[in-house]
């Protein structure tokens, strides 16, 4: 890259890149020299937009987090339409699975990101807990209409099924099959759920 060319959205090519070494090769390895260099540009230009490595992956992580929370944001609002278990589904699948699984791996990896990301973001809105916190909001939405089970601790499936993502994203490869474990889980979880409120 010549000198003084500007490079649009560099933060998110280097968020791309560290995203793909993460999913590839896992992040115990990461350097600012290997991001940059996934990422095609010179090593200098990360330090031109971050302090440090550390700021680099907390702005790595504090984007993803920001994504994944917004993607789920709206799910409460589809209480009462289509069913529940396609509700979560396109809910927790909205973000690609690779977005999903680096954030879980870098963040298992180096779980001070967490509290930094919380620094930024907000209390309680770490790694996947965005998604947790709009399943169980939706869920509960649809409990009081009637199309969840009284008796269902929607919290706990809420957990269950955000522990689902993160188990499928510490253990599998992120292939079709991935999407489909958890498509399978979720249906699972909500077996019996009826699809319209009892009259």
């Amino acid at each position: 890259m010549p000198r003084g060319v500007a490079i649009p959205a560099l933060r998110q090519q280097l968020f791309a890149a560290v995203e793909r070494l993460i999913v590839e090769e896992g992040p115990s390895r990461l350097t600012g020299r290997a991001v940059t260099r996934e990422a095609g540009v010179a090593t200098g230009l990360l330090y031109a937009h971050f302090a440090n490595f550390d700021d680099f992956l907390t702005g790595f992580a504090v984007d993803r987090v920001f994504q994944i929370s917004g993607e789920v944001a709206g799910l409460p609002e589809r209480a009462g339409s289509g069913t529940v278990a396609d509700n979560l589904r396109q809910a927790v699948l909205a973000t690609p699975l690779g977005t999903l699984t680096a954030l879980t791996r870098l963040t298992a990896f180096r779980p001070e990101l967490s509290a930094n990301v919380e620094a930024v973001l907000g209390s309680g809105m770490s790694g996947l807990r965005g998604i947790e916190r709009a399943v169980a909001d939706y869920l509960a939405a649809e409990q009081s209409r009637g199309r969840v089970p009284a008796g269902v601790d929607t919290d706990a499936l809420a957990l269950a099924v955000v522990s689902v993502l993160h188990h499928v994203a510490l253990t599998g490869p992120i292939d079709p099959t991935a999407n489909h474990r958890i498509q399978r889980v979720i249906g699972v979880l909500t077996d019996g759920f009826p699809a319209a409120a009892p009259s």
